[in-house]
C-alpha cells in the first residue's frame, strides 16, 4: 500500500513545473530527475547538481533560470 501512495504522489508531479527555490532545492536533495525546456523545446534532463540565483546545473551544463522552465520528470 505504501508503494501505491508513492506511485500516485510521483505520478501527480509528472511534468509539473518547479517554480520556487524550495522546489528546486528539494528536487536536488531528493535527486529527483527533471527536464528542462526553453519554450516548447526540450533542452536537457537529469538530476540537479548545483543551483545559483541565476542558473541550475544538470549534467555539467548550466541552464539560466530566467530563460528555462524546469519540470519534474518523474
Amino acid at each position: 500500500m505504501r508503494t501505491n501512495k508513492r506511485f500516485i504522489r510521483s505520478k501527480s508531479r509528472l511534468l509539473r513545473p518547479l517554480t520556487s527555490d524550495i522546489q528546486l532545492y528539494t528536487a536536488q536533495m531528493d535527486r529527483t530527475p527533471i527536464v528542462i525546456f526553453i519554450g516548447a523545446e526540450l533542452v536537457g534532463s537529469g538530476v540537479i547538481e548545483d543551483i545559483t540565483e541565476m542558473s541550475v546545473a544538470v549534467k555539467g551544463e548550466r541552464y539560466m533560470r530566467g530563460v528555462c522552465t524546469f519540470k519534474y520528470a518523474g
